[in-house]
């Protein structure tokens, strides 16, 4: 019997893991850690090495990252506006 893997179930959201982002499943990785690794001009490959992930679960949360950009960038975007809030707060405080 074949043991056959499909796209479905590679990638998950859950409300209780990692605030509802995507996730690869089996891990804590999510899917906007995969993308920004990419972003930043590592190939798939170079990926794995870092995270130790498999090939096809770096590709799977690439495929996810590129049908789900919008959502991705957005999330990434609203962490980065809070971190910067939280930097000037506390400078500011100091």
């Amino acid at each position: 019997m074949l043991d056959i893997q499909t796209l479905d179930g590679l990638i998950i959201k859950d409300s209780a893991l990692r605030s509802g982002r995507p996730i690869i499943a089996g891990t804590g990785t999510t899917v906007r850690t995969v993308a920004g690794l990419y972003k930043l001009g590592l190939s798939a490959e170079e990926i794995t090495g870092e995270l130790l992930l498999s090939l096809a679960q770096v590709y799977a949360a690439l495929t996810y990252y590129h049908l789900h950009t919008d959502e991705i960038e957005a999330d990434i975007q609203a962490d980065s506006e809070v971190e910067l809030i939280r930097q000037v707060t506390s400078t500011a405080d100091d």
